[in-house]
């Protein structure tokens, strides 16, 4: 944030469980409130929780799909209602590989991000004509929190990285490009499209 104001951005702190129908509602209030308006929405809040499927537990399966899935519905509808009055906005869903493939260990988090592509889609199919943009980033491996649990593991690491023809991990510096692109009005004729960014994974 002190990057923020030092380049002269104003900035806005809110905190919340996106779990939480209300806290989605309130972080797009709160936003436009203090701004005047609402321009773009990324949305990027993310869990995952690990266990073979025979033995996935309800609690975890709820957990990740309001968090990785519900919250993207709510958000983009708050935002969208919004956008559709103002006739512009840019919407940015981070979806997943798992927005193309299975998994392993995680059947919440797959079902969540291939949710997530086709709610993209559906959105972008509505309000296309109505000047909004709605695209997703599909991110690869990325050395992030989420798969610590893989760094750690010394075969699956391998594995990975003998899959990615880039010979690395991603990094979240990344995604900046492709974010700062569909935020920008050089992405103004795309619509429901799932960019990915993953060092050329889904080549394999």
């Amino acid at each position: 944030m002190n990057k923020l104001h030092a380049a002269g951005a104003e900035s806005l702190a809110l905190v919340g469980d996106v779990a939480e129908a209300a806290v989605c509602a309130r972080l797009v209030d709160d936003t436009i409130k203090h701004f005047g308006a609402l321009d773009i929405l990324v949305n990027n809040a993310g869990i995952i929780r690990r266990a073979p499927a025979a033995e996935y537990s309800e609690e975890d399966w709820k957990a990740v799909i309001d968090v990785n899935l519900t919250s993207v519905f709510r958000l983009t509808q708050r935002a969208g209602r919004h956008m559709l009055k103002r006739g512009s906005g840019k919407i940015i869903n981070i979806a997943s590989l798992l927005s193309f493939q299975g998994g392993i260990l995680v059947p919440a988090y797959t079902a969540a991000k291939g949710g997530v592509a086709q709610l993209t889609k559906a959105f972008a199919n509505e309000w296309a004509s109505k000047g909004i943009n709605v695209n997703a980033i599909a991110p690869g491996y990325m050395a992030t929190d989420n798969t610590e649990a893989l760094q750690k593991n010394p075969e699956r690491a391998r594995q990975i990285l003998e899959r990615i023809p880039a010979g690395r991990w991603g990094e979240p510096e990344d995604l900046a490009g492709a974010a700062v692109f569909l935020a920008s009005g050089a992405s103004n004729y795309i619509h429901g499209h799932l960019l990915v960014v993953d060092g050329g994974w889904l080549n394999r």
